[in-house]
């Protein structure tokens, strides 16, 4: 992963590192002696080309060189020997000589005084040469020399600016379009391929924008899925309320007589209101926060169902093909409201003399609870719907409101898992809950 963090603390670095490196570059050009000997054009080469001279062609020769410098530099040079004396008599007049022994002071002097040591190649004579340049003269070779280094710390700066704005645009631009998917997002009309660009980024930007994908995926699909709740349950409300209504209605007109007749309708009509209401209020507590997980006794909460079903239908059969020891961390009534929503709905279908098939199983790391029945089975239409809140397949004469499988689902995802529904290769139909597991376990065990 290429870190936003390091790519932010390099450049700090980098940008750090430059201007200090320009600022110990100037510092040297400046203040130091050796940038001023070793660049000005009247003393780069000065102290070879004299030696040579002075020992090929003698002093005159050599004093002649010294004097042409001056001319064309204003450069005052004296050359001295190991023992301090003179070699030639050099352009550094006795008056100013005599000026510069009464200020021992160099800063009071009106020129930069320099020396530097020359050994000659030829010879191995080691030479004193002092150079005295006018204060001015220093000063406009400073200014002419400095376009350079200048023109380095321009093409520097520049370098630095349109790096900085790079790293700044980098971050800003992700920035603002993260801001305009929360914006997309509080007026629900985000769309999941907005951040699509950015995820693909391999830093924390592209990290954050995965995940806010994700986030509003989820968003989307509860407000999509609210929405589509609130219809439905309306739609449902609508029937119930409206068969009470012209039961009401007929009450009023009759008399006592026939106003017993009503009576049991009217109660019907309040009890299945009120059984579709729970249901609803039942799918509707799956998505708020159930609290910690617990651990669940899967042995002891299938032979409850098993218990409960014999008691709804004493005419049917409840097989049980459970493994030992698999641990699940759950929320138990969740998990059994989902599992009888399930046996209720195989109990509608099972003919008699067939058993219910409930087994509990591991596969591929996952809890497999599933439960079979021998009936008719389902269409392939009608399968894709199965699930959908308030859908019921035609043609069914039991009572009921289509919310089981839609509960099963939801507390299928609540611990992590799906819940598939098929048709069964031998006939009869499966809804299979696959849960993640805590422990992998699998000794079988059937009652």
């Amino acid at each position: 992963m290429r870190s936003l963090f390091w790519r932010i603390f390099a450049s700090f670095w980098l940008a750090i590192a430059l201007v200090a490196g320009l600022s110990m570059l100037l510092g040297r050009m400046l203040n130091q002696d050796a940038w001023l000997l070793s660049q000005h054009p009247g003393m780069g080469d000065l102290a070879e080309t004299w030696s040579q001279r002075y020992e090929t062609q003698g002093p005159q020769a050599a004093q002649r060189l010294l004097e042409q410098r001056k001319r064309m530099f204003r450069i005052d040079v004296q050359v001295l020997d190991d023992s301090g004396q003179a070699l030639v008599k050099g352009t550094f007049s006795p008056r100013a000589a005599a000026f510069e022994a009464r200020h021992r002071n160099e800063k009071r002097l009106p020129w930069r005084r320099l020396s530097v040591d020359y050994t000659s190649t030829h010879s191995g004579e080691t030479y004193l040469f002092i150079y005295r340049i006018p204060l001015p003269e220093v000063a406009a070779w400073q200014r002419d020399s400095l376009l350079w280094p200048l023109s380095a710390l321009g093409i520097a700066m520049l370098v630095l600016t349109l790096f900085s704005l790079w790293l700044t645009l980098s971050i800003t631009r992700p920035l603002n379009r993260l801001r305009g998917a929360v914006h997309d997002l509080g007026q629900t009309t985000y769309q999941q391929n907005s951040l699509a660009r950015l995820a693909k980024r391999r830093d924390e930007l592209g990290v954050l924008a995965a995940d806010f994908n994700r986030m509003g995926e989820r968003v989307q699909g509860l407000i999509s899925s609210q929405r589509q709740l609130l219809r439905d349950v309306s739609h449902e409300l609508r029937s119930p309320l409206t068969r009470l209504r012209v039961a009401l209605a007929l009450t009023e007109r009759a008399d006592a007589v026939e106003r017993e007749k009503y009576w049991p309708r009217l109660s019907q009509e309040c009890d299945r209101l009120e059984a579709l209401i729970s249901e609803i209020l039942a799918l509707a507590r799956l998505d708020a926060e159930p609290g910690a997980a617990q651990p669940i006794n899967l042995g002891e909460l299938l032979h409850k169902l098993q218990e409960d079903a014999r008691l709804d239908a004493p005419q049917q059969s409840i097989k049980i093909q459970l493994e030992s020891h698999l641990q699940l961390n759950g929320w138990a009534d969740m998990l059994q409201r989902a599992l009888e929503n399930l046996l209720r709905n195989a109990l509608r279908f099972n003919p008699a003399g067939e058993p219910i098939e409930l087994t509990a199983s591991k596969t591929a790391g996952l809890l497999r609870l599933s439960v079979r029945d021998h009936g008719p089975g389902v269409t392939p239409e009608q399968l894709a719907r199965l699930g959908e809140p308030f859908y019921r397949a035609p043609g069914q004469t039991s009572s009921g409101h289509g919310l089981g499988l839609a509960i099963a689902r939801r507390a299928a995802e609540r611990h992590g898992g799906q819940l598939e529904l098929r048709n069964h290769a031998q006939g009869g139909f499966v809804a299979t809950l696959y849960l993640p597991l805590n422990q992998d376990n699998q000794t079988p065990a059937s009652t």
